[in-house]
C-alpha cells in the first residue's frame, strides 16, 4: 500500500509538470486562437539558455535564472515578431501550419548550434528526495508542483480579472473585431508568446534539474499535449486537475500493467484518456463551448 500511495503522489507531481508545460499551449491559444505545436521546442530552447548562462557563463543561479527567464521571453517575442505578426487576420489554419514549420526550424537550429551531444544540466532544485515515512518524493517535482499551482492561480487571475488579460481573450475571439475596438492585436499576441516562452523555461528547469540536456527533451511538449486537450484549450485552472489525472493514470499503468503485458501502455494511456474525453466533449473537460446563431 505504501508503494501504491507513493506511485500516486509521484504520478500526480509528474502530471503537474505536464500541466506547467501545457500552460504554454493554453496561454498562446487564449490570446491568438493558435495551437503552438512548437511548445516542446520552446522548452528545450529555455533549457539551453539556462545551461548556457549557468554552465558556460559561470553565473550563479541567483543571476542565471532571472536572466534566463528574460532571455527566454525575448526569444518568444522575437519568434512572434518574425513569424506570426504578419499573419494577423489570416486563417487559423495558416497560423497553425506556421507553428508546425517553426517546430522543425527550431529543432534544426538547436542541433545546428548546440549539436546532438548530451550535456549535464545544472542542479536547480535539491537532489535529495523528501522522505515521508517509507515514501520517497523527488524534491524537484514537489517544488515544481507548487510552482505550477501558483502559476495557474496567477494566470487565471490575470486572464479573468485584469484588463490586459481580458483584451488578450478578446483578441483570440476575432482579430478584426478586437482591432476595431482599439485593442492592439500584435501586442496581445506578443505578450502571450513571451509568457509561453517563460513558462516553458520554468518547465525545463523542473524537468531537467540535475539530469542531462539533449534536444530530445523537447518531447515533453508532446507529453503535455494530452493534458492541454483534456482540460480544454481555454482553461488554465482545469490543467491542474487534468494533469493530476493523467499523471496518476500513467504512473499506475507503467508500474502495474506494463510489467504484466510486457509493453509500454503507460506512454499511450494519456492519449487514450484524451481521445475518450474529446469523443464525449470535443472542447475538452473545461473548454468553452461556442454558441453560434444560424
Amino acid at each position: 500500500m505504501v508503494y501504491f500511495i507513493n506511485d500516486i503522489i509521484t504520478g500526480a507531481l509528474i502530471g503537474l509538470l505536464y500541466s506547467l508545460v501545457a500552460m504554454g499551449f493554453v496561454v498562446i491559444y487564449r490570446a491568438s486562437k493558435v495551437f503552438n505545436f512548437a511548445q516542446g521546442e520552446l522548452v528545450i530552447i529555455g533549457g539551453f539558455i539556462v545551461w548556457f548562462t549557468t554552465m558556460q557563463a559561470g553565473l550563479s543561479l541567483w543571476l542565471s535564472i532571472p536572466l534566463s527567464l528574460v532571455l527566454a521571453g525575448l526569444v518568444g517575442y522575437a519568434i512572434e515578431r518574425i513569424f506570426l505578426t504578419k499573419l494577423i487576420g489570416e486563417s487559423v489554419f495558416s497560423m497553425v501550419m506556421v507553428t508546425v514549420g517553426l517546430l522543425i526550424l527550431l529543432r534544426g537550429l538547436v542541433l545546428l548550434v548546440f549539436g546532438p551531444a548530451v550535456r549535464p544540466f545544472p542542479i536547480i532544485f535539491p537532489l535529495k528526495p523528501l522522505f515521508l515515512g517509507d515514501m520517497l518524493i523527488p524534491m524537484n517535482l514537489l517544488i515544481g508542483g507548487i510552482i505550477t499551482i501558483v502559476a495557474a492561480v496567477g494566470l487565471s487571475w490575470f486572464f479573468n480579472r485584469t484588463r490586459s488579460g481580458l483584451r488578450m481573450t478578446a483578441v483570440a475571439e476575432d482579430h478584426v473585431v478586437a482591432s476595431s475596438m482599439g485593442i492592439s492585436v500584435k501586442g496581445s499576441i506578443a505578450v502571450a508568446w513571451v509568457l509561453g516562452a517563460i513558462l516553458s523555461t520554468v518547465g525545463a528547469m523542473i524537468f531537467l534539474s540535475g539530469k542531462s540536456l539533449t534536444f530530445l527533451a523537447s518531447d515533453i511538449g508532446f507529453a503535455a499535449l494530452p493534458v492541454a486537450l483534456f482540460a480544454g484549450l481555454e482553461s488554465i485552472g482545469g490543467l491542474i486537475l487534468a494533469g493530476i489525472i493523467i499523471g496518476i493514470a500513467q504512473s499506475l499503468t507503467t508500474n502495474y500493467l506494463d510489467p504484466l503485458i510486457g509493453g509500454s501502455l503507460g506512454s499511450v494511456v494519456p492519449y487514450i484518456i484524451m481521445l475518450a474525453i474529446l469523443l464525449i466533449r470535443p472542447t475538452g473537460l473545461f473548454g468553452w463551448r461556442t454558441i453560434e446563431r444560424v
